[in-house]
């Protein structure tokens, strides 16, 4: 069996999550649900809605939440929410809002600079300092599950990885349940962290995050914003495909698929993969490796129907 292909007793006790971003227009609203129910198709254990700096894009995230929970019977739809550019009481009437719809699970990040990537971070006057003091303001308000982010290159604020995993363990201590990294491409990278991080005594589940490349000059800019590395071995693949549409598709399916089998065999059982809203690669993936999908319903066959 190719080595990106588990065999069925490997794919046992193994779970799928997925991230979409709330949609800027009608056009894209179609396509995020035309994705959302395509992808549905692999029963993944939750969903996550993207939440812009500041709240920029509240009304769409809490749009899209309400939605995905009412209408597509995602009833575990996590809300992301971050701390910046707003106070303490604005990020709990959030909160609140999304509670309302049906929320239970938050997934809790500071958020980037309101300056941008690469800019200074300031607390905002009456907010919370941090995503640690957002997880304790967050389980303040009730039992909700909550999920926090985790950098396996570190992020590219923190002077190194002890401090960002201080930071993930002050996130534990306050009531994170779970955390989801950063996209990476080294498996080394991932268990190396992994290994510190149960040695710091940190126990709750470190969810892989796996980006699927789509674009290979937009994942380039997007690892440079955030810290993580692209091996050679990615760019030698991919890099010289831009003028072969299914060449590269096929290569990025085998790259995302060798990952997540990879990572599998080594004691992984959940798998977060960012979408990009867009299902035809993640669905060549996740049948690739061979994660089931739930069997379709069949029309009802009236009674006297010819056979």
């Amino acid at each position: 069996m190719p080595i990106h292909t588990l065999y069925p007793a490997e794919r046992g006790n193994l779970h799928l999550s997925f991230e979409y971003f709330p949609p800027k227009n009608d056009d894209m609203e179609t396509q995020l649900f035309e994705t959302v129910d395509k992808l549905s198709a692999f029963s993944p254990a939750f969903v996550t809605v993207t939440y812009g700096a500041g709240g920029s894009t509240k009304s769409r995230s809490l749009t899209t939440v309400c939605r995905m929970i009412k209408e597509t019977g995602l009833a575990n739809t996590a809300a992301h929410l971050t701390c910046v550019g707003a106070t303490k009481a604005e990020v709990d009437a959030v909160v609140d809002e999304f509670a309302s719809c049906g929320v239970r699970h938050f997934v809790a990040l500071r958020g980037d600079p309101q300056g941008g990537i690469g800019t200074r971070y300031e607390p905002t006057p009456g907010g919370y300092d941090n995503a640690a003091a957002l997880v304790a303001g967050i389980r303040a308000k009730g039992d909700f599950e909550i999920s926090v982010s985790a950098y396996p290159e570190k992020h590219p604020e923190s002077a190194d990885v002890a401090a960002d995993i201080d930071m993930l363990k002050r996130k534990v201590d306050n009531g994170a349940t779970r955390a989801l990294t950063q996209f990476f491409f080294d498996n080394n990278d991932f268990e190396r962290y992994l290994e510190r991080v149960r040695r710091a005594g940190i126990s709750i589940p470190i969810v892989p995050g796996i980006l699927p490349i789509n674009n290979f000059a937009q994942m380039r800019k997007f690892a440079g914003l955030c810290g993580a590395r692209v091996p050679d071995a990615i760019t030698t693949r991919l890099s010289h495909l831009d003028e072969q549409p299914e060449e590269r598709f096929k290569e990025a399916t085998h790259i995302a698929a060798e990952q997540i089998v990879d990572l599998a065999r080594r004691g992984v059982r959940d798998f977060h993969l960012y979408t990009m809203n867009r299902s035809p690669l993640i669905t060549a993936v996740c049948d690739l490796v061979g994660f089931e999908r739930a069997p379709v319903a069949q029309p009802k066959r009236h009674e006297g129907a010819a056979a």
